[in-house]
């Protein structure tokens, strides 16, 4: 009897069309939104202030579900369905600030319940090694989305229909991924003796290390073109940093072996000389996409060996990844987006780069603390 592939069984498939259209929306969002929203007399220090509501509703959500709420089935369907109507409020919305802005903390809150439902669903029934070939879909979708709208996009709306779209095709296959969830799903529970202040400094240096990503999340597309990149041109500097982020994640498993909080400072410092390369030669196709290719180390490399650094920090393991998520991605990505919206101009990445080395130094302060405790 032959044995059918993992990867090719309805659950697999499923899946990756469920990262491929989620991670398509979030490149239509990070990529072209900020742009637009520009070509729409948005100023920079209102895009900064707008990209700042969805990764701060992030920030608040573990804090929520720790006290008040359960990831259910149900408050998962509402995430997806909330997500459609976000952006379609958007479409509505996107000439007024504040009702704009409204629809962004809605977006970003649905946007933040979706993702970890689906990924204990996908880590509970695929083995690590298919799931990183599941999971590289997502990765798919946004670059495939990246280089189709570098091509065809002519006008600000265009990218909210997408966006649009590529909701309801989340919505569509995630409400089927529910036949699959066989986990337990248990009352709210709350652990007193989960503590971010022992580890004060490694909190602090992932903080500063998104913060530094803000310039780069928010407004990379924006700054290259105001250098005289094209928007396609750009787009595929997108797509090549992704294509590098997914050939780290194929290769990486014999790295993180080795010492994890070597990888995540060796990761960060490359980190700020990536942006010290964006600030120096801004206008050089070449050392741009030379930029891009540290995206392998920044975000792949740096994100895989803090997920597992954490994870073998606290005894509380789904506690400190949504903490992880929150801090990170909620509490830096909101600080960075508001920062780099105020700092936009010749010396963002300068600037950016700056932060990055702060958070590197931190890192070396979390070691000496760490090894000291460990001595007592």
């Amino acid at each position: 009897m032959t044995k059918t592939n993992p990867l090719l069984s309805p659950f697999s498939l499923l899946l990756g069309a469920y990262y491929f259209f989620y991670f398509a929306l979030v490149g239509v969002y990070v990529i072209f939104m900020p742009k637009a929203l520009l070509e729409l007399s948005y100023s920079t220090v209102e895009v900064g202030i707008i990209y700042a509501a969805s990764p701060f509703m992030r920030f608040l959500l573990p804090f929520v579900f720790r006290h008040w709420v359960a990831l259910s089935p149900k408050v998962y369907l509402y995430a997806l369905a909330f997500t459609f109507v976000g952006t379609l409020l958007f479409i509505a919305s996107v000439k007024d600030f504040w009702l704009y802005l409204s629809a962004n903390l809605l977006f970003g809150a649905a946007m933040g319940i979706s993702l970890p439902y689906v990924e204990t669903i996908a880590l509970s029934r695929l083995s690590k090694n298919h799931y990183g070939k599941v999971r590289l879909w997502g990765s798919l979708g946004f670059m495939g989305i990246a280089l189709w709208l570098g091509k065809v996009l002519t006008s600000p709306h265009e990218a909210l229909y997408y966006l649009s779209v590529m909701a309801l095709l989340t919505l569509l296959f995630g409400a089927y991924l529910i036949k699959y969830d066989h986990t337990a799903h248990d009352a709210v529970h709350e652990d007193a003796s989960f503590s971010l202040s022992k580890y004060w400094a490694f909190w602090t240096s992932i903080f500063l290390m998104q913060v530094g990503f803000g310039g780069f999340y928010n407004f990379f597309t924006i700054y290259e073109t105001d250098h005289g990149i094209s928007l396609e041109m750009t787009s595929w500097m997108w797509s090549f940093g992704v294509i590098c982020e997914i050939f780290m994640l194929y290769f990486q498993g014999p790295l993180l072996q080795k010492n994890l909080l070597h990888i995540l400072q060796f990761t960060t410092l490359i980190t700020a000389f990536r942006w010290l390369l964006l600030y120096l030669f801004p206008d050089s196709i070449a050392l741009t996409f030379a930029s891009q290719s540290l995206h392998a180390f920044s975000f792949a490399l740096y994100h895989t060996a803090a997920i597992t650094y954490i994870f073998s920090l606290y005894t509380q393991k789904k506690l400190a990844q949504q903490f992880f998520l929150g801090i990170a991605f909620g509490l830096g990505g909101s600080v960075g987006a508001i920062l780099s919206g105020k700092l936009y101009g010749e010396y963002l990445f300068l600037i950016e780069s700056g932060i990055t080395l702060c958070a590197f130094f931190i890192l070396l302060i979390h070691q000496k603390r760490k090894k000291e405790n460990t001595h007592v």
